[in-house]
């Protein structure tokens, strides 16, 4: 199972990622958990952007691309070739609609990604109304980046909440961690 958690910053993507995969090492899978951008060369280069100023549009977009490459070809596709359950906090969703708002079209980007990304079976869509998750994300370190502002934050939503797909989940994750993770496993053991 190929599992993903998505939404704007605030939500509650790393919390759930961990509940989930608890819950389901306690059933006795094997899983992995992973985060985009990743801590490799390409990740590295774009968290540290996040706090020292932006890189250009495009290249930023081909870091994404770059280090999701490496992430597909080195931990996805073989934890998936193995049966094991992997669980990302992230995936080509979120570059839609980061990189979306930079200009890119989001539906290129995904269009390149499924040309060598596998499709997740669960993708979690984490809702927060934007006052709350601004509010969260402060709380975090007392001062919001550049990806972190409310403009780019609703248009980001706005991708999100265009995506269809009957792998896409919504959750409102206004809840209690506790009851976000009960309605992830709802709609897991639902499928």
């Amino acid at each position: 199972m190929f599992i993903v958690f998505e939404g704007i910053d605030g939500t509650g993507k790393s919390t759930q990622v961990k509940l989930l995969a608890e819950a389901l090492r306690a059933q006795g899978h094997e899983v992995i958990t992973s985060k985009e951008p990743t801590d490799g060369p390409h990740g590295s280069k774009l968290r540290q952007s996040a706090e020292t100023g932006r890189l250009s549009a495009q290249e930023e977009l081909d870091l994404f691309h770059m280090d999701r490459k490496e992430h597909v070809e080195d931990l996805i596709k073989p934890a998936l070739a193995r049966g094991v359950v992997v669980i990302l906090d992230r995936y080509f969703f979120s570059t839609m609609a980061y990189q979306g708002i930079r200009g890119f079209d989001p539906t290129e980007i995904r269009r390149l990604n499924e040309k060598f990304a596998p499709i997740p079976d669960f993708v979690f869509i984490l809702e927060l109304d934007l006052d709350i998750a601004l509010s969260r994300i402060g709380g975090r370190d007392g001062q919001a980046n550049e990806f972190e502002q409310r403009d780019a934050l609703q248009k980001c939503h706005d991708v999100f909440a265009s995506l269809t797909d009957g792998f896409v989940h919504r959750i409102d994750a206004g809840q209690t961690p506790a009851n976000v993770h009960k309605d992830v496993l709802s709609d897991i053991s639902g499928r």
